[in-house]
């Protein structure tokens, strides 16, 4: 069953053309994102998807989908409700939030309210210490937060309301933040009014502003260039800068070149031995008569492992381009496997209090006879053998 609507099959294509033909992976992570926002989170379906719009497998998919934590693999609420419980935020209370919030929802780390609206968890850090503590739901802050305020906000949610986050734009439900972060506008009426920064973040500002520090030459009413314009101004100093160069030097006169040798004998003669007289031609050389063609090294590694591997999405992953992809072959017998089971049981003894498995005895025995008799293992008195040894 197709679970993606034909607007998000649309989306994928924009998203592929923001990148260079051999480039195309590179769509990937917004891809996920595009997908979770048809979900609620990055299924099987979605992987699939995914392997299939980008010429992928879905190993490669799902390596990239389980490595990031925005990337949900299960079913998750409307508000993801994230508190940050690291170091700084933990030492000004973010523990004590969380277990408020937990209380309160009846959930834990990853775990989501029964009526679907609420998830919870934790954040190893939410790169906002100087408010900490700071809690987020779907990815906007709420700062300084403490567990009666946390409840606030949570009870909000689940009466139904959207709570103003301390900065950022008006709060959205996590399939519409998946559509932005796969970078698509937010089109809500008014969703960017809102908002502002924090005093902490205007802190540098305001000190740089009082003490009159500025970055040498910087004009504020500088106009952003769009890329064609920044493109034709690259182009204008490139040239002006190659019409400065220096004209070259004109190539000294050549000595008159001595008369050259008849060439008729060594034309007839093998191509082995046309390097006498005149190189031999490609076509000598090989006996072929095929166009030359540039060696592959002057692809991108992208365009050649993709020639190569040609892969889709039900395709196994090579170890390296141009190598022959493995294929599984038939499972060896149940009598095959227990055979090779108790022959490795048999060979690999369980280890003892005294020695590690697979040691032999032998030499741990007589080198605690020697110590107790007071000899090294060649015979001679270990204090002997050191400078500072001490006789027993």
């Amino acid at each position: 069953m197709n679970v993606f609507t034909e607007e998000t099959r649309l989306r994928a294509r924009e998203i592929i053309a923001r990148y260079p033909a051999d480039r195309s992976r590179s769509a990937l992570l917004p891809l996920l994102h595009l997908v979770q926002s048809e979900e609620g989170y990055v299924s099987p379906a979605g992987v699939e998807f995914c392997a299939e719009v980008l010429g992928l497998n879905k190993a490669q998919v799902g390596a990239v989908a389980t490595f990031y934590t925005m990337y949900k693999r299960k079913p998750t609420g409307d508000y993801l409700v994230s508190v940050c419980t690291n170091t700084m935020c933990d030492v000004l209370g973010g523990q004590a939030v969380y277990d408020a919030l937990a209380e309160h929802l009846g959930v834990g780390h990853e775990e989501t309210t029964a009526d679907g609206k609420i998830t919870l968890e934790h954040a190893e850090c939410l790169a906002a210490c100087d408010y900490g503590p700071v809690m987020t739901v779907n990815y906007d802050f709420f700062d300084n937060v403490e567990p009666q305020g946390a409840l606030g906000v949570v009870q909000e949610l689940q009466a139904g309301g959207r709570p103003m986050p301390t900065r950022g734009a008006r709060l959205c439900t996590l399939k519409e933040m998946a559509v932005q972060l796969a970078g698509f506008a937010d089109e809500r009426d008014g969703a960017v009014a809102d908002g502002g920064p924090g005093e902490p973040s205007l802190r540098g500002l305001r000190l740089a502003e009082q003490h009159g520090i500025s970055v040498a030459g910087f004009d504020p009413r500088t106009p952003i260039r769009s890329k064609a314009e920044a493109d034709r101004a690259a182009a204008e100093a490139k040239a002006k800068a190659e019409s400065g160069k220096p004209a070259p030097a004109p190539e000294p006169a050549r000595a008159a070149e001595p008369a050259k040798a008849d060439t008729t004998t060594a034309k007839a003669d093998t191509a082995g031995n046309a390097g006498a007289a005149e190189p031999a031609t490609p076509e000598a050389a090989s006996g072929s008569t095929a166009p030359d063609v540039k060696a592959p090294d002057v692809k991108s590694p992208q365009v050649r492992t993709a020639e190569t591997r040609q892969p889709d999405a039900r395709t196994p992953v090579a170890d390296a381009p141009g190598t022959k992809v493995p294929t599984d072959g038939p499972a060896p017998a149940p009598r095959d496997a227990r055979a090779a089971e108790a022959a490795g049981a048999a060979a690999n003894p369980p280890a003892g209090d005294g020695k590690p498995a697979g040691d032999a005895a032998g030499a741990q025995e007589r080198n605690l006879k020697d110590a107790e008799a007071g000899t090294g293992a060649d015979g001679a008195d270990p204090a002997d053998a050191s400078g500072t040894g001490v006789r027993k």
